[in-house]
């Protein structure tokens, strides 16, 4: 059988090179071109042009998100929170710079306000200039704000029961995404969660990183009461396999999509769906399964 490989059309015109992403004693890389890199206050910033998703974003030497890649990891993050919570008014996202996690909440006609806070305020203006297709325009919207802050610090300033979606779009738990991973900070969402809210964050892989997904998990369900990953791929990702985890304080209400919420955005995604929600959620190994119990 003949295996092409993945290809797009590629506009790269300077010298091409592999760029890898070393995640223990595996490399995950692609080929292609650097236009640019940039030291932060807070991580190394690399703009790649790969010739098989696009242009990509990587932060730390780690790969966040492509053109061609996105749709895989923002539609996951998203629409089970957006879809099953009891109000969707006000959104908070937490990290999300590039524009993508708040694109696919501004969907909803609901959302009256969706605020992200972002450490990294070169983040963003990379993503607009270099990745203008993961926001589109949700930077214009009116209803979205953006506060360049640190979100762990910034959500301890929020009244109680304020958002009734929090979705934590962060890098691994390294450098400034570290604290996001923690039982502190995540009992500072569960107090802003408005009754009948829906918390969602992304959880690492279980195949690649398997001791911090499982614990995340735990810390998660500890602190909100109910929670369940949900697991998909990100090819770009190490080893593919990837997972999202949502909680809730009532009851897992993140596992059943409202009917009359998920017509209004029907056929404009590309990943996410009902069915393939109910997959995710159920997909679970069963040695991963064990391990939570």
């Amino acid at each position: 059988m003949n295996h092409d490989p993945i290809s797009f059309t590629s506009k790269i015109s300077g010298a091409q090179e592999w760029v890898d992403e070393v995640y223990g004693n595996v490399r995950y890389g692609m080929k292609g071109c650097i236009l640019l890199k940039k030291q932060s206050p807070f991580q190394r910033i690399t703009i790649f042009d790969s010739i098989a998703y696009g242009v990509g974003l990587l932060l730390d030497e780690c790969w966040m998100t492509a053109e061609y890649q996105e749709h895989c990891y923002h539609e996951p993050i998203v629409h089970p929170a957006l879809t099953s919570a009891e109000n969707i008014k006000n959104v908070l996202i937490i990290g999300g710079g590039d524009g993508g996690t708040a694109r696919e909440c501004l969907r909803y006609k609901n959302v009256q306000s969706v605020k992200m806070v972002e450490i990294d305020g070169l983040v963003v203006e990379l993503s607009q200039k270099y990745l203008p297709t993961l926001g589109k325009q949700a930077w214009s919207d009116s209803r979205f704000h953006l506060v360049i802050e640190d979100g762990i610090s910034w959500v301890t300033q929020v009244p109680s029961n304020s958002y009734d979606v929090i979705i934590v779009d962060c890098s691994d738990p390294v450098g400034p995404a570290k604290g996001l991973f923690n039982q502190s900070f995540l009992e500072q969402c569960k107090r802003i969660l408005a009754p009948g809210g829906v918390f969602t964050t992304q959880s690492e892989s279980p195949e690649a990183s398997r001791k911090i997904h499982l614990d995340t998990v735990r810390l998660i369900r500890k602190v909100f009461g109910y929670a369940d990953p949900m697991y998909g791929w990100v090819p770009m990702y190490p080893s593919g396999c990837w997972s999202w985890t949502f909680a809730s304080v009532e009851g897992p209400r993140y596992l059943h999509p409202k009917i009359n919420r998920t017509a209004t955005i029907s056929g404009i995604y590309n990943v996410w769906s009902p069915r393939w929600q109910k997959g995710a959620f159920n997909v679970m190994t069963a040695s991963i399964e064990q391990e939570l119990k």
